[in-house]
């Protein structure tokens, strides 16, 4: 074997700088962006019911029917996976920097033109909504495996896994501001109108200028990815792309000297050598992938699709899952922007005191009890916790309980993040040759897209109640709460079987990790050795 490339060994043991940090940052902003605009959705389906689909006379206010809200909520997401798998491909075609500034510009105009939705019946406006929508999610599932290969190929080895669940964890920070920022406008139109509840005067309960509110909420998502653009566009080609699929070494070597602050040489003949050996040239789902890395990609496809049924049905109606077990009074007790202004708040606390301490738990602990033992301990605790909240619900209903239900429900948003949802981003950002990894990390991510597209139509369904005069007029039954809590735990334990399948990549490098050092594949024997034991 030829041996390690100067440049990238340089890259593995550096200590940690000024550039890590600067990494983090304008990739995290990306993921910041993308959790504000994924999530703030479900903060504004209820007004959008109210505005769009309230009907005169009507006992209660109107509510998004089950198939406009999952397309609400769900178009996104599809957008996300088909951008997922078109960005991760050409991530590897093109490079990571020439196609890292498209994705954050088309967040940013689909941010502002969904705020900007038309039309003059409410099956226009949403249309036009969902629309744009769709493409925003495709800008965003651009994020995913472009943000993850370029901070796995900046990072050292030795820290690496804290700086790309770093990028991670800003999804947190995202999904906080989307509820402080909904928070604060409807905090702000409620102190304006004081509006008397719908029972006390459906009419005046709602008023036009309302239509603003949900459009302003959705808009700012375009403030931080428009803030680190041009910081975006700065930063260079990663060296392993450079050197090991764009076979450059000299202009490798040029840009990390620049990067890392000392002379690197160019060491052409060494990379001609170790990029024409035997092995090192297949494709994606050739045998020779498949026998080095197919146990890894059914791994980190099967978890992260498995995970994110259950985050993303968690998340997005958590306000349905507040609303049953009354933590959120019944709509018709509440004016229009009062109800967002409670399950704003709702979100932010749960934001607030799990969801971003369990991403920073998983940035400090990841490089010291590795990857593979958080991500299971994560799946394990998920479905404790989801058993916990499933099993005894009829004793959560009760008033005097709600609390223990919020705090238990925290708890699996803490173990989710503290778990598998940072480490099935982190893993696939390391474990496949440079030449595949952003394809194959735009698929393991396009495969939980799809856990999540599963979580966000089927969870609006099936948690739709079991007693018809419980739903609204028209609206299908489902099999409850109960039971789809009960599901979700189910899911979760799937999880951990998978995990198996995953290898650990603490403290290697990321060409020990691919094989592209090694022509056995190290990684390769360690799952195989794992499932034996088993």
């Amino acid at each position: 074997m030829a041996g390690q490339l100067g440049v990238l060994n340089a890259l593995d043991v550096a200590k940690t700088q000024w550039y890590h940090f600067t990494a983090i940052v304008i990739a995290g902003m990306g993921f910041f962006t993308d959790a504000y605009d994924l999530f703030c959705i479900s903060l504004v389906t209820k007004l959008l019911g109210r505005l769009y689909y309230t009907q005169p006379g009507a006992p209660k206010p109107g509510t998004l029917p089950p198939n406009v809200q999952a397309s609400v909520v769900g178009v996104a997401l599809c957008g996300t996976l088909a951008g997922q798998l078109f960005f991760g491909w050409l991530g590897d075609k093109m490079g990571r920097k020439r196609v890292y500034g498209l994705t954050l510009a088309l967040m940013v105009v689909c941010s502002i033109a969904s705020g900007l939705s038309f039309g003059s019946t409410p099956k226009g406006v949403i249309g036009t909504l969902c629309f744009f929508r769709f493409w925003l999610g495709f800008g965003i599932g651009g994020d995913y495996p472009l943000s993850a290969t370029i901070m796995s190929e900046y990072a050292n080895k030795r820290t690496r896994g804290a700086f790309i669940s770093a990028v991670f964890a800003m999804q947190g920070f995202g999904i906080l501001a989307g509820g402080v920022v909904t928070l604060v406008v409807s905090y702000s139109y409620d102190r304006k109108y004081k509006l008397p509840t719908y029972e006390q005067n459906p009419q005046a309960s709602v008023v036009p200028s309302f239509d603003y509110v949900w459009r302003i909420i959705l808009m700012c998502g375009a403030v931080p990815a428009a803030l680190t653009y041009y910081w975006r566009m700065k930063m260079p080609e990663t060296a392993r792309y450079t050197a090991l699929v764009a076979k450059n070494a000299k202009q490798a070597a040029a840009d990390m000297s620049k990067v890392l602050q000392v002379e690197l040489e160019a060491e052409e003949e060494k990379l001609q050598k170790l990029t024409q050996e035997e092995g090192h040239n297949y494709g994606l789902f050739s045998k020779q992938f498949v026998k080095r890395h197919g146990l890894h990609l059914v791994g980190t496809t099967t978890t992260w699709f498995l995970l994110d049924i259950a985050y993303y049905s968690q998340n997005l109606f958590q306000k349905d899952i507040f609303s049953a077990i009354g933590w959120i009074p019944p709509a018709q007790e509440m004016n229009a922007i009062h109800e967002v202004y409670k399950i704003s708040r709702a979100q932010t606390l749960i934001a607030l005191c799990s969801i971003v301490p369990g991403y920073w738990f998983t940035v400090l602990f990841i490089d010291y009890i590795g990857r593979f033992v958080i991500q299971l301990m994560g799946f394990f605790f998920m479905t404790v916790f989801m058993f916990a909240l499933a099993i005894p619900y009829d004793h959560w209903t009760k008033k005097e309980n709600r609390i223990g239900f919020v705090v238990i429900y925290s708890l699996t948003f803490f173990f989710a993040n503290f778990g598998p949802n940072a480490t099935t981003f982190v893993v696939p950002a390391e474990i496949f040759p440079a030449r595949l990894r952003s394809t194959c990390h735009g698929i393991s991510a396009a495969s939980g897209k799809a856990g999540a597209i599963v979580g966000a139509f089927g969870f609006l369904y099936a948690a739709q109640s079991k007693d018809p005069s419980k739903t609204d007029a028209g609206y299908p039954t489902g099999i409850g709460v109960k039971d789809s809590l009960i599901m979700l735990g189910v899911i979760n334990f799937f999880g951990i079987l998978f995990t198996l399948l995953v290898p650990e990549s603490k403290g290697k490098s990321l060409e020990e990790l691919s094989g592209e050092n090694d022509e056995d594949g190290a990684a390769e024997s360690e799952v195989s050795s794992r499932i034996v034991s088993v």
